[in-house]
């Protein structure tokens, strides 16, 4: 089997950026950093009101991965942090009718590497005391679960260490991705593009007041898991909103 060279490597690996959403401990993310260096990543974006101690993070992430402390990507809200990325990958351990199948890690791996020639990916991790919401989950393509043999949680670090080697030897050692891939929608795109879904549906009534938010939440999210399966490119984004956007104006002419 011929090994990727480090430059092939490395090309890949600096699409990926690690997402900790509202991580409570500092430590752990000096550790997740770590692990991120450790298998060739090196950004590091945290959802977090406030900055987390930037002593306690660079006590684990030790002087070989202290730079991605001193270079991380602070956002107050997930939706802003993951805009300019085109694939975004959940992890979690929870499983409900509305979240998407997950995949073992390797498996996801497996799904991401043809995707990472010409797009931007992003691996996101929850809180360590409840993981990712459904609201997290919603800006999600693929989500991946550790199978483990009894008790489902684990530590912080534990979880991006997992995925960061799977990554990582998936693209050492594993099938060779195409020298080009679809170039995907962006978030900030495909969020553009829901807005004015749930417009036109609520004009049309297929979301209707009169139900509870969580029956049209629930229906909204289907509809996001029928186009997250679809490799949607910003083109093709561009011509859904254009679709609603003339109907909606079209309804409103009509009534006057």
């Amino acid at each position: 089997m011929e090994l990727r060279s480090a430059p092939e490597l490395q090309a890949a690996l600096a699409k990926v950026a690690i997402v900790l959403v509202e991580p409570k401990y500092a430590e752990n993310i000096g550790a997740a950093a770590r692990s991120a260096v450790n298998m060739g990543i090196s950004k590091l974006i945290v959802i977090r009101r406030e900055a987390p101690d930037r002593e306690k993070m660079a006590r684990m992430a030790t002087h070989h991965a202290v730079s991605l402390i001193d270079n991380l990507a602070l956002f107050q809200d997930l939706e802003t942090a993951l805009a300019p990325f085109s694939v975004v990958v959940g992890t979690t351990a929870r499983q409900g009718r509305q979240r998407r199948q997950p995949n073992t890690p390797r498996v996801m791996v497996e799904k991401l590497i043809p995707l990472l020639a010409d797009n931007r990916v992003a691996i996101l991790f929850g809180p360590e005391h409840r993981g990712l919401t459904n609201d997290d989950l919603k800006f999600c393509k693929f989500t991946s679960n550790i199978p483990t043999a009894e008790f489902t949680s684990l530590n912080l670090a534990q979880a991006v260490s997992i995925h960061c080697y799977e990554l990582y030897h998936g693209l050492l050692f594993g099938q060779d991705g195409p020298a080009s891939s679809p170039k995907l929608a962006m978030t900030r795109e495909l969020e553009g593009m829901y807005a004015h879904v749930e417009q036109l549906l609520r004009q049309v009534q297929f979301l209707k007041e009169e139900r509870t938010a969580g029956e049209n939440d629930y229906w909204m999210n289907s509809i996001r898991k029928f186009f997250g399966r679809q490799e949607l490119q910003a083109k093709e984004v561009k011509m859904i909103r254009g679709f609603c956007k003339q109907f909606l104006r079209y309804e409103k002419e009509k009534r006057g």
